[in-house]
């Protein structure tokens, strides 16, 4: 069986399945067919030094690079680091692999239901799943304030409904104030007394955007809030989960 990559690519991602299938209808060589069915998912070729072939697939939710041998009878899995120690895996897994999936997760996370926290002209951009009583979301509000307060970054919160029978409610209560950002700003001031107080009639739609935020959250591997969504310094999607701590943080968030 493969096992899971030690390479130091911490994204996941999980929609992947159109960029696959086309993969897949080719006729690959036969160590890269095994290699499918334990459970590979091949997404594209690139060029290899060493007369090698390579190939760019997925596995468990992360990058994977793989090399045929040049009589094409076997394949390595793994990195291929260079005499200088320079990983050459990295620059076709990131075309190849990261960036298109990055666009893509990013556009449905834009197409989703949130409520903006922060400056519209805000230079980054963090997107997080948050439930409206979840108490390491309220961390995460809190601890970014520093980031949202100086127009650094605005916070995106995809609304969900998973913790207690209040959640949906109280989400709906948010999505349909008259000032959401200002409605989110005093729940979670309050939250520690409870917050906004949960409506007792939830609309259609409402209800339908908040179905759809949690299976997309769902789709994404995640099933706790918060999740956070945010790009790194080479623009890939990166993902965390839970209230961050001071280090990571600032990785999310960028410089103070």
């Amino acid at each position: 069986m493969i096992k899971k990559p030690s390479v130091p690519f911490a994204i996941l991602f999980t929609l992947f399945g159109i960029l696959a299938a086309g993969a897949q209808a080719k006729d690959w060589p036969a160590p890269i067919k095994a290699l499918e069915a334990q459970g590979v998912e091949v997404i594209g070729t690139f060029d290899a030094p060493g007369g090698l072939s390579g190939y760019a697939g997925m596995i468990e939710q992360q990058p994977l690079a793989i090399y045929l041998t040049v009589d094409g009878k076997q394949a390595i899995v793994g990195s291929m680091i260079d005499a200088k120690g320079a990983n050459l895996s990295q620059e076709p897994l990131d075309r190849l692999v990261s960036k298109p999936m990055t666009g893509k997760i990013w556009k449905q996370l834009e197409n989703s239901t949130w409520i903006a926290d922060g400056s519209k002209n805000a230079p980054r951009v963090v997107y997080t799943f948050t439930d409206p009583n979840c108490p390491y979301c309220n961390k995460f509000w809190k601890d970014a304030r520093p980031w949202v307060s100086a127009g650094k970054v605005q916070l995106r919160h995809v609304m969900v409904a998973i913790l207690r029978d209040t959640s949906a409610g109280k989400a709906a209560a948010l999505l349909t104030a008259q000032d959401t950002q200002a409605a989110l700003t005093q729940h979670e001031q309050q939250h520690a007394s409870g917050g906004v107080k949960p409506l007792g009639q939830i609309s259609a739609t409402v209800r339908a955007q908040l179905d759809t935020n949690q299976k997309l959250m769902q789709q994404l591997g995640s099933s706790a809030t918060p999740t956070i969504f945010y790009k790194d310094a080479g623009g890939n999607l990166q993902k965390m989960q839970g209230a961050p701590s001071a280090e990571v943080l600032s990785r999310i968030l960028g410089p103070r």
